[in-house]
């Protein structure tokens, strides 16, 4: 008689359907990040530097103006550049 009442329990009992968080089919992948583009510039020293951020103006040393590639790939994330 338990056996009965606990099978009837059981069976009235909602069932909620579990969904899986990631993709499910394997043509079926999470959205690519967005690629940061940046440029090629010519530095100062005669190198190129890619760099993603935008080209500035600073003032330099000498009281004059320096243009400068920003958050550029390397161990100098401002570069300054070749005119």
């Amino acid at each position: 008689m338990k056996t009965l009442a606990f099978a009837a329990l059981l069976f009235s009992l909602p069932v909620t359907p579990i969904t899986p968080s990631g993709p499910t089919l394997a043509h079926e992948k999470p959205a690519p990040k967005p690629d940061r583009h940046g440029r090629w510039y010519m530095a100062d020293s005669g190198h190129a530097v890619y760099c993603i951020g935008p080209v500035v103006t600073v003032p330099a040393g000498d009281g004059g103006l320096l243009r400068v590639a920003t958050f550029c790939q390397g161990h100098d994330p401002v570069v300054p550049l070749h005119d």
